[in-house]
């Protein structure tokens, strides 16, 4: 239960692989609480004719219709041993009573709290670190939390580089020229690439980063986060640098960026190229077949999307 993403996917992978040491032949269903029929749930959760472990993860819970609720309450009071059951809850007040009914009924809770705070970015780092099996100094652990920022995904995937990269331990000068060489100079050059609506440079910028092996995710997250920051300084009629700032809480040279790549944009076009960037985004976390190819479908969708709904003349996008 909570708003983190990573943390909680992480504890369902727990619970699978635990499940799975024990009942190498368990039957697993993973279903989406909103629009779930009752009957549907009811069919999975009944005892199976020819028995066997089931795993069962219904996921989104909180927004579980009220007869939905109702039926999993209704199923905590007399639950089957041959069943491993979990709910994931995104956190918030909604359907909070049907955690506390299994709770009471004796079921473990994972708790997965936003990680908001730099000291709990740092203290993730720090702990990614020694599940990899690496050391990390701590300007180096204070260098990546600022060049990377809140996301807790491309902060893993910014370890793992790491430690690949540069061996066990990891140093200041490691995370500035990981940051400088990749980070900065691939997945953020192809996403300003995309943002000004040059195609064939956002191309080549993303062929070049994939040689170097940045990561698919910190591409992906450096695109999903210029597309976003472009609509949030849009979205606004001021056009004063500080006044935007302190108004979205960003630092002015992070809004004079997103200014200069939001123009020939309309709010319109930025809103499909966020859908755009959500689909890449679960696309790069295992979703698509090929993360290079979900890339280079996303980049020419969003430079096309620009060019056919963008502010006064098109930018010359290149083929």
């Amino acid at each position: 239960m909570g708003e983190e993403e990573l943390l909680r996917s992480r504890a369902v992978g727990a619970v699978r692989t635990a499940v799975l040491a024990r009942h190498p032949d368990v039957e697993v269903h993973e279903l989406a609480a909103m629009g779930l029929p009752v009957g549907q749930l009811a069919d999975v959760l009944a005892p199976s004719l020819f028995g066997g472990h089931r795993l069962v993860v219904v996921t989104g819970v909180q927004e579980a219709a009220s007869a939905l609720a109702a039926s999993l309450t209704s199923y905590a009071k007399d639950p089957d041993p041959e069943l491993t059951l979990v709910l994931v809850h995104n956190g918030g007040k909604r359907n909070e009573a049907l955690v506390k009914t299994f709770t009471s009924a004796g079921a473990a809770v994972d708790e997965c709290p936003k990680v908001s705070s730099v000291g709990d970015r740092i203290a993730f780092v720090r702990n990614e670190v020694r599940t990899f099996g690496g050391r990390i100094t701590p300007d180096a652990v204070t260098a990546l939390v600022d060049a990377i920022g809140a996301d807790l995904r491309s902060l893993s995937a910014a370890v793992s580089q790491l430690l690949s990269d540069f061996g066990g331990t990891i140093d200041a000068d490691d995370v500035a020229r990981f940051h400088r060489g990749q980070a900065e100079v691939t997945g953020f050059t192809v996403a300003e690439r995309v943002l000004t609506g040059d195609r064939a440079g956002s191309i080549e910028m993303l062929r070049w980063a994939l040689e170097r092996g940045v990561a698919h995710v910190l591409i992906a997250d450096a695109i999903a986060d210029g597309v976003r920051t472009a609509a949030r300084v849009a979205s606004l009629s001021s056009t004063n640098p500080g006044e935007l700032a302190r108004t979205l809480k960003m630092p002015p040279w992070k809004v004079k960026k997103a200014q200069a790549q939001a123009r020939g944009w309309s709010i319109e076009g930025l809103q499909l190229a966020l859908g755009v960037a959500a689909d890449l985004n679960a696309d790069v976390k295992g979703a698509a077949a090929s993360a290079d190819y979900a890339l280079e479908r996303a980049i020419r969708r969003i430079v096309t999307i620009r060019a056919e709904t963008g502010r006064g003349r098109p930018a010359r996008t290149g083929r």
